[in-house]
């Protein structure tokens, strides 16, 4: 099956090792990385949220804009939007960019960021929300007539769209999320489910998770899976961790003013940095090379293990994960931009000739 790779764009460059200069919105740096995310063989670039962050749907709309052929991922919070509005304004940009939209549905994991933005609904009552949501959306996106809904979070009558995905039978929903009830809602509503970077063991276990949950649904054959990394690559792996090194020294130094990767004081809310963490308890190498010791600086604050290694190395790894069930990758480098020049340059073309090997195996067995 082929692989996908998915990037990360922001609007001003910054990272556990880069303190954010510059104007909140660098229209210059979103061209630069959007183009070299493109020339570098991506087929998304990731465009986050935040309840601090610049608004996702114009961010997306001028990254498309920057770009002929590279695709989108744009997180999506349930709750702070209408659904049938959204609904309306994904198609809308789904049908702007030809068709090169898809959207990652986070239903909120942290209650102290939910608040900002005056949410104070539970966190099942979120996921519960996201259910419904996602209906409506659904619903929206594929009816010709106009519809009624009348639901728990939810009441409308002759919600109706006339513009549609360019994309059929709509555009991909990918889902983030590792509680129970997070699960239960990827299993019924999801394409693509994220994992972040977690041993093989754990994926092996998540995936079975997952695709038990889709079963409930009718959906096992229907959901995909996607793991979110940080490579760190050098000529040699001696070099590669003398690198990594260096990256977590840098953000040790970095971490008092670098206000997103301060140090938790207490246990993270949501179940996916518990598991990153359960992770990095295991050791600061887990497997053949996952690196864990920035997401134990952090608290496992977002996707923060990495794979260190030489190109050849990272992509082996790359292939164990493959083998669980694995096909797409969100990998952003501590260096963003210059990374992300890398992995098209050294990694991106050894997994993707790897994978197409293996496809043509069978056919030429056959031939």
């Amino acid at each position: 099956m082929p692989v996908e790779f998915i990037g990360y764009t922001a609007t001003q460059e910054a990272s556990e090792t880069h303190l954010p200069t510059g104007p909140v919105i660098d229209k210059n740096y979103v061209r630069t990385v959007v183009q070299a995310h493109e020339k570098s063989g991506f087929d998304r670039v990731l465009v986050a949220y935040s309840s601090g962050s610049p608004d996702g749907f114009q961010v997306a709309a001028y990254a498309l804009q920057q770009a002929e052929q590279v695709g989108v991922l744009l997180a999506h919070r349930p709750g702070f939007t209408a659904p049938t509005l959204a609904a309306r304004q994904l198609a809308t940009l789904d049908q702007f960019s030809d068709g090169r939209l898809a959207v990652h549905i986070i239903s909120g994991g942290d209650d102290t960021e939910q608040q900002r933005d005056g949410d104070f609904l539970t966190h099942d009552e979120r996921y519960a929300r996201t259910d419904e949501y996602l209906e409506i959306v659904n619903r929206i996106w594929t009816s010709n007539t106009p519809i009624d809904h009348d639901g728990r979070f939810y009441k409308l009558k002759g919600g109706f769209s006339s513009v549609k995905p360019l994309q059929k039978p709509h555009l991909p929903v990918y889902f983030g999320g590792s509680s129970a009830a997070a699960v239960d809602v990827a299993g019924r509503r999801a394409d693509v489910f994220a994992l972040w970077g977690e041993s093989l063991e754990q994926v092996r276990g998540e995936i079975a998770r997952l695709r038990a949950s889709a079963a409930r649904y009718g959906r096992a054959d229907h959901l995909r899976f996607s793991l979110s990394l940080r490579p760190i690559l050098a000529p040699t792996e001696a070099k590669a961790w003398e690198r990594a090194e260096g990256i977590l020294a840098r953000a040790k130094e970095l971490q008092a003013v670098n206000p997103f990767y301060q140090k938790r004081t207490e246990p993270p809310p949501n179940v996916g940095s518990l598991r990153l963490l359960e992770t990095a308890a295991k050791g600061k190498v887990v497997d053949k090379r996952l690196w864990t010791e920035v997401a134990q600086l952090t608290g496992a604050k977002g996707n923060s293990t990495s794979l260190v290694g030489t190109p050849e190395q990272v992509a082996e790894s790359l292939f164990d994960y493959y083998d669980l069930g694995i096909t797409t990758f969100l990998i952003r480098g501590f260096d963003p931009l210059d990374d992300a020049i890398d992995y098209g340059r050294e990694l991106i073309p050894l997994v993707r000739q790897e994978i197409a090997r293996r496809d043509a195996a069978p056919r030429a067995a056959v031939g």
